[in-house]
């Protein structure tokens, strides 16, 4: 027991002596060095540490504050770029959308233009793009055959207007001789006979000349026709618009119908009315009542994501579609835009109408 003791005195640490200003061992406690490097070294590490995480946490703050800072001036150029100019005339936010619905951009004046009679394609005067005026010429087909009709009805109303002149030339003629011989029947100088003869003939002058005279009048009607035959012939814009499609060639059959086995065209080209274009979307059936005619609307084309064209609910058409359950919407534009063009894909946002 008493070597064990001694034992564990050698092994105590004396904190107070043997230690000199700087902490270290003297050279008098020699039996305490084993203990007392270890403890210094465990101190050294956990002041190491703890220098190392306070130089991280102000690392990391520092970086914050620059994040943020950078964050900051960032969203600030965002609002910047993406907010629409405040209006001088109006500091109004604007109207909230109540309802979203997708469509096509349509016309509602558009027409492919044929020829009214059919015929051979002489020329096309028109491409794709082209802005055409009303009435102006588009194509021609070949009026050869219109021309000679022409030419015959206008012989036969001359030759109609010379039986004309010779009928009213009888009838003149059996006037007088009527007359006289119904004065003399009457003064009992003729037979009856006579009489008869001479009504006969001024009756049958007469019938002549009202038959030449009607026979004029068919034969100018014949003329007319032939006429416009040959005017239409000429084929031309029924409105004012640009040319989207150039059906026919030159040489090529034409008709108002179809024919020839599919080898006949039945247009000469589309002509579409730009000031006439609108969208038309499908409407849920369930949430129709939101939507007014006169209601404002913004547009957005699939085109031009990042504009908004103002627009106004033109008409809600009054029947509904029974497979897709929804109702037609007419939204046009409130002003004329270039950049629209037939067909493209709308997007349509209607807004809440506007109060005083």
């Amino acid at each position: 027991m008493t070597d064990q003791a001694s034992l564990l005195n050698q092994l105590r640490l004396d904190r107070d002596a043997g230690r000199d200003a700087r902490g270290r061992a003297t050279q008098g406690a020699v039996a305490d060095e084993p203990i007392a490097a270890p403890h210094s070294w465990l101190k050294a590490v956990i002041a190491g540490a703890a220098i190392v995480g306070i130089a991280a946490v102000g690392f990391a703050a520092v970086r914050f504050a620059d994040d943020s800072a950078e964050q900051s001036s960032s969203g600030v150029a965002a609002v910047q770029e993406t907010a629409p100019p405040a209006s001088p005339s109006s500091a109004a936010a604007p109207a909230a959308s109540i309802l979203d619905a997708s469509g096509y951009v349509v016309a509602r004046r558009q027409a492919t233009v044929s020829a009214k009679i059919t015929g051979k394609v002489a020329a096309v005067l028109i491409e794709e793009g082209q802005r055409v005026e009303a009435g102006e010429t588009i194509a021609r087909l070949d009026d050869a055959n219109a021309r000679a009709q022409v030419a015959q009805a206008e012989a036969l109303v001359e030759q109609q207007r010379a039986n004309l002149t010779a009928a009213r030339v009888a009838f003149d003629n059996a006037v007088p001789t009527f007359n006289r011989t119904m004065a003399q029947f009457a003064g009992a100088f003729v037979s009856a006979q006579v009489f008869d003869e001479a009504k006969a003939s001024y009756d049958a002058a007469r019938a002549y000349l009202d038959v030449a005279a009607r026979a004029l009048e068919v034969a100018q009607a014949s003329l007319a026709i032939a006429q416009r035959n040959l005017d239409d012939t000429v084929v031309r814009a029924p409105f004012a618009g640009i040319v989207t499609v150039k059906a026919a060639q030159e040489g090529e059959m034409v008709s108002p119908v179809s024919a020839g086995g599919g080898f006949t065209r039945t247009g000469i080209g589309t002509v579409v009315d730009m000031d006439s274009l609108e969208v038309e979307v499908d409407v849920s059936e369930n949430f129709i009542s939101r939507v007014q005619t006169g209601q404002p609307a913004a547009i957005t084309l699939n085109a031009y994501p990042d504009r908004r064209i103002p627009g106004r609910v033109v008409a809600i058409i009054p029947t509904a579609d029974r497979a897709k359950a929804t109702v037609k919407v007419r939204v046009g534009f409130a002003a004329r835009d270039a950049g629209v063009l037939p067909e493209m894909g709308a997007r349509v946002a209607f807004l809440r109408a506007e109060t005083d």
